[in-house]
């Protein structure tokens, strides 16, 4: 298994670690603009192989597409990341172009590769590769709903006061801070509503914090985070080099499910080799339909400044 991670920044540097760490994959190619960064992060990475006990290759590149010919996976993380005060949607301008030159050079070189889009609005940008691209819609995939689903479930275990491997939850939805549809009340531990734990103020507390998990790190490190989107992209790239058949909230094409098209929003997917093997459509309250539709607005007004 070859996996190529383009942009060697914090985010594309923490898909490497991780992905080297579960000593799935063979290769790992880690590609940048800038001139020696990449093979930089990669031989600081591959200093850390026998501490960390995995056998992964890390191979650096300054912009040598050619490095990353026959890659299985493609991880597209370049681009400028948000500043404080700054939404995902404000980076479109600079980052489509990014992600469009990206998207055409990876498949140059691995006509057969998977990408998961992570750039921001990456919901856009995965709208964006599939109307650039000629590749089939199961192998596109936005990593967003698995980040959030994660920030959920931190803030699930915050508010039950238990450890995190007991709490379960799924966010669908757009990946921004108003686009988020945190399903609460499909939220579980071990099995159990949460709501026979917390009650409804503190249930709304999960919900607001999840949706400004990214704009509360961003004013807190002065960047966009990087541990957890890399271990979300980790887990992605697992699922599908592993054929796990995993279940993920995924960015991804839909085609009247959950009654929209022509637009890229998070919901749940199963992966495994062959990408996106299947869109799970599950039973929603009138609400949560509700929230899901007005999400699906907010995206469609953010792809329609592509144009």
């Amino acid at each position: 298994m070859k996996v190529t991670v383009v942009g060697a920044g914090a985010v594309g540097a923490s898909c490497a670690e991780y992905i080297a760490i579960k000593d799935f994959a063979s290769e790992v190619v880690l590609l940048d603009i800038k001139e020696g960064y990449a093979e930089g992060k990669a031989m600081d990475l591959m200093q850390t192989a026998s501490l960390n006990g995995f056998d992964t290759k890390i191979v650096g590149s300054t912009n040598d597409y050619a490095k990353t010919a026959g890659s299985d996976v493609c991880v597209i993380t370049s681009g400028i990341p948000r500043k404080p005060g700054m939404t995902r949607e404000e980076l479109i301008g600079i980052n489509a172009g990014i992600v469009k030159t990206v998207s055409s050079s990876l498949i140059q070189h691995s006509p057969d590769t998977i990408i998961i889009v992570v750039s921001n609005p990456m919901d856009t940008m995965t709208y964006l590769v599939h109307q650039t691209t000629n590749i089939p819609k199961n192998r596109i995939i936005g990593m967003g709903g698995a980040l959030d689903s994660a920030r959920f479930k931190y803030r699930l275990a915050e508010a039950l006061g238990c450890p995190i491997s007991d709490v379960d939850g799924m966010v669908i939805g757009g990946h921004s801070d108003k686009g988020m549809v945190p399903l609460i009340d499909k939220a579980t531990r071990n099995g159990v509503p949460v709501s026979e734990f917390i009650d409804d103020a503190k249930k709304d507390y999960v919900v607001q914090e999840t949706k400004v998990g990214g704009a509360t790190l961003t004013g807190l490190l002065g960047t966009s985070a990087w541990y957890a989107p890399g271990a979300a992209v980790s887990g992605l790239v697992q699922a599908i080099a592993c054929d796990q058949k995993k279940m993920f909230p995924c960015s991804v094409l839909l085609d009247g499910e959950y009654g929209l098209n022509d637009l890229c929003i998070g919901v749940p997917v199963i992966l495994g080799k062959n990408g996106i093997e299947k869109i799970v459509e599950i039973s929603l309250t009138d609400a949560e339909k509700a929230k899901m539709q007005e999400s699906a607005e907010g995206v469609k007004a953010t792809n329609g400044l592509l144009s």
